[in-house]
C-alpha cells in the first residue's frame, strides 16, 4: 500500500518526466537509431504518459512505462542515484539527496 513517501516519489517522478524539474534523460543507441520524428514523438509520449495502473505500476511510484509507437515498443524507467551519481540514492523521496535518471530504450534493449 502506498504511503506518503511513495506519493512524494510518484509526484517527483511525474514532474521530472514532464521536464518540470531537473532530471537527466538517457536515450539508448536503439532509440537514437530511430527516425528523428519517431524520437520526437517518443519524447512527447513519455512526457504525456499517464497510463499507470496497479498492474503496470504495482509500487505506485510512476517509475516506468511502456509506449508503442511506429511499430516499436519502448520502455522508460527511472533510477535514483546520490548527487554524485556514484551509488543509489539514500532516499528517493528527497530531491536534496537524489539525482533522477530517466532511461528510454527499445524493448529489445532491456
Amino acid at each position: 500500500m502506498p504511503d506518503a513517501n511513495t506519493a512524494k516519489i510518484a509526484a517527483l517522478n511525474d514532474r521530472a518526466r514532464q521536464r518540470l524539474d531537473h532530471c537527466r534523460w538517457i536515450l539508448t543507441q536503439g532509440v537514437l537509431s530511430c527516425d528523428p520524428l519517431t524520437v520526437a514523438e517518443l519524447l512527447i509520449a513519455v512526457e504525456d504518459f499517464d497510463g499507470f495502473t496497479p498492474d503496470n505500476d504495482p509500487y505506485a511510484e510512476h517509475d516506468c512505462g511502456v509506449i508503442k509507437l511506429s511499430g516499436n515498443t519502448f520502455f522508460w524507467k527511472f533510477d535514483y542515484y546520490d548527487l554524485d551519481l556514484q551509488m543509489h540514492s539514500p532516499d528517493p523521496s528527497d530531491p536534496a539527496v537524489t539525482a533522477r535518471v530517466l532511461t528510454i530504450m527499445l524493448a529489445d534493449e532491456y
